[in-house]
């Protein structure tokens, strides 16, 4: 996907400035309440006119002020998921389903309801009224009736604010899913950085009616940390387990990893607080840890009494908080060979 914008919009005392151009499958809009996220959206998909500038979608202008080219909705092929999910209560799951795929011309649908239905496990849903339906069902079916609309870009606004954490993490894979097989670029729009992290390579910040910023996620997640009383928390997607005992052995890049939690997934996401991990000068004689991991310090960044150790770990990466007397007694510099030592019980499985 390729999306330049330039846009402004002023909504009574309210003004949203934008102007990006960027590259990506699977971007992030990323800010607190208020700050444009769901403006920017509007304007995308043709909800809000801009007072002037232009956004331009890959080879397709979708609005320029100055040419006088403004695409109503159902010309742009863009696809949104609001936070509710907005299914037509009179009709079952099977025909909002196919409602908006009845209504996209033969030559743009490349996707058939079949391999939705596969992919979202709607199959045994498909009969049922929307009203008997789960907060999560509903997402997923709102999710296929979008995409079946084969757009060339989808909107996520806000689509799990509201949801428990557990029901967030089961709808996270199905999500995965659909954007991975069906390859179709995806704007999602949260103030979740968690949720960020695990669904877009790339975000715009947006703050006060304006991007401030674009970088990659990670970079996003890490420039949280230098803030008071945060932490950082490795995202690790480990393989499927085998037993290893009383415990589990999970496949991490080249590497294997002990935890405690048992997983059925081919792909599983953990968090591990980086304040969870210990560091070695060299491998110790004995310890409770179950993980002793040889790796190598990328870089150190200090913030008052805190340091972040950046470490390679083979072919992954760990990020490591610890004190500066700590640092001192290591003897941490970049280069330097330590051992990170992990409980296999500090692991928290996300999905």
């Amino acid at each position: 996907m390729q999306l330049a914008v330039s846009a402004r919009k002023k909504l009574g005392s309210f003004s949203f400035d934008a102007e990006f151009d960027l590259a990506g499958q699977r971007v992030g809009l990323f800010g607190p309440s208020g700050s444009g996220k769901s403006t920017l959206m509007y304007l995308l998909a043709g909800l809000l006119k801009p007072d002037s500038g232009s956004i331009r979608l890959d080879d397709i202008v979708l609005f320029d002020g100055q040419r006088g080219v403004n695409l109503p909705p159902e010309q742009r092929r863009i696809g949104v998921v609001f936070q509710h999910a907005h299914l037509f209560p009179h009709m079952s799951v099977r025909r909002n389903l196919l409602y908006g795929w009845r209504r996209t011309s033969a030559q743009n649908r490349h996707i058939e309801p079949e391999s939705i239905v596969e992919v979202l496990h709607l199959a045994h849903l498909l009969d049922r009224g929307v009203n008997l339906l789960s907060g999560g069902e509903r997402q997923r079916v709102a999710l296929g009736r979008t995409i079946l609309t084969c757009p060339r870009l989808i909107l996520m606004d806000e689509p799990l604010t509201g949801l428990d954490e557990e029901l967030k993490f089961q709808i996270m894979p199905y999500l995965n899913s659909v954007f991975s097989k069906f390859d179709i670029p995806l704007l999602f729009i949260s103030h979740s950085l968690l949720e960020m992290r695990l669904m877009t390579e790339q975000v715009l910040v947006v703050e006060q009616g304006s991007v401030k910023r674009q970088m990659a996620t990670e970079e996003l997640a890490q420039s949280t940390w230098a803030a008071p009383r945060q932490s950082y928390v490795n995202l690790l997607r480990l393989g499927p387990p085998e037993p290893h005992g009383d415990l589990w052995s999970y496949p991490w890049g080249d590497v294997r990893l002990i935890l405690t939690e048992h997983a059925d997934n081919q792909e599983n996401v953990f968090e591990l607080d980086a304040r969870e991990i210990l560091l070695f000068k060299r491998h110790p004689e004995a310890t409770s840890a179950r993980n002793l991991l040889s790796c190598t310090v990328r870089k150190l960044f200090t913030v008052g009494n805190r340091v972040r150790v950046e470490l390679q770990c083979g072919s992954r990466q760990l990020i490591v908080q610890i004190v500066p007397e700590s640092m001192r007694e290591l003897e941490l510099e970049e280069g330097r060979e330590v051992v990170a030592a992990i409980k296999a019980s500090a692991f928290r499985r996300l999905m």
